[in-house]
């Protein structure tokens, strides 16, 4: 279609992108591997519901900017978990996509090679890539779906998921949880308002009719069943906390006053650590002190990690970075990781 004086002004290009099902051939689902994310969704239901009463771990890099760091830390992540595999259950944060507040880097499936090329096609492929060998290994993956349309990429591959704080708001995101098959949790606002991820839990249990892609493609009407998975991550919000006891003890007044389960995790990092990573285990002696204290609704946490700690900025020279650094929010490091990950493990039973 050529473009007009009404439409197609600001779109310079569009490229043709390989469809759900081509890649899905491309990069098929072994049977190990799909019983090891369907072993990790159960298993965060069992955890969810009450019925497994270990603590969830969710924890890894801010973003994945390089695989070969990824599989590093997934290698020191799987030795760890399993031998903390009676209390705890560890989730991998494997993020993708970032949602920025002005601009920024997007993530690996929108700039794989870290020079604004946008070569999508080439983040999609590497991104299911990387699910697929971190399943092998054993790793239940956990991450943010920000686009509607990735999850037809990648949906497969993944155990546990997030609606994020920018987004939770957004019925084009409820929707689209409603048909998502694997446990989701929704942040509260940036602002700190919680009663939004708490609708959106509510929303996305819900049928719904929606606009979105089939594998091959082709835009579509999509019908779902609704997730009744949906449960709260509380990230704090605008500078404040909200991982104190009474924070906590008012979210789940209301998600009880909502008819939504009370169990919920707590995010250590972003506004619960005012974006400082040394905050984080702060935060976390604090929440696990108070499941301690008796409250077993607190059923597990997010922490930002990764190899190395700190962040580093990416300034249009990926050769430049440092191996095991994040590029987007600072991470603690591995060696603070598992001192936390055994502190948990003593004390949150």
């Amino acid at each position: 279609m050529q473009p007009t004086i009404a439409q197609d002004v600001k779109a310079q290009s569009t490229v043709p992108l390989i469809t759900p099902a081509k890649l899905l051939r491309e990069l098929p689902v072994p049977m190990n591997v799909e019983k090891t994310v369907a072993a990790g969704r159960e298993q965060i239901r069992s955890v969810l519901n009450g019925a497994d009463s270990r603590f969830m771990v969710v924890v890894g890099p801010c973003s994945i900017h390089d695989e070969e760091a990824a599989l590093e830390y997934a290698e020191k992540l799987l030795r760890c978990s399993r031998q903390l595999a009676d209390r705890l259950l560890v989730v991998m944060r494997v993020y993708f996509e970032k949602p920025r507040t002005t601009t920024g880097w997007k993530g690996l499936i929108y700039d794989p090679h870290l020079d604004q090329s946008f070569d999508i096609e080439a983040g999609l492929r590497r991104a299911r890539s990387l699910l697929l060998s971190l399943a092998d290994m054993g790793i239940h993956a956990g991450t943010e779906f920000l686009d509607p349309i990735v999850p037809q990429y990648l949906a497969d591959l993944v155990s546990w998921a997030t609606i994020g704080a920018r987004t939770t708001e957004s019925q084009t995101h409820r929707q689209m949880a409603s048909s998502l098959n694997m446990p989701v949790g929704f942040k509260n606002g940036t602002d700190g308002n919680v009663q939004v991820a708490i609708d959106a839990a509510v929303s996305a249990r819900s049928p719904h009719g929606f606009l979105g892609l089939d594998a091959e493609g082709r835009t579509a009407i999509v019908r779902s069943s609704g997730n009744p998975d949906g449960h709260l991550v509380l990230r704090g919000g605008n500078h404040k906390p909200n991982y104190d006891q009474a924070a906590i003890a008012q979210a789940q007044i209301q998600l009880r006053d909502a008819g939504v389960n009370p169990q919920l995790l707590v995010d250590c990092s972003h506004g619960n650590s005012n974006k400082e990573h040394q905050n984080q285990s702060s935060a976390l002696f604090e929440v696990v002190t108070q499941r301690m204290k008796g409250n077993k609704n607190i059923v597990g946490c997010m922490l930002e990690s990764n190899l190395n700690p700190g962040n580093q900025h990416l300034n249009g020279d990926a050769s430049g970075l440092k191996y095991g650094v994040s590029i987007t929010d600072a991470c603690i490091g591995w060696d603070e990781t598992e001192e936390l990950l055994t502190w948990i493990h003593r004390n949150a039973s």
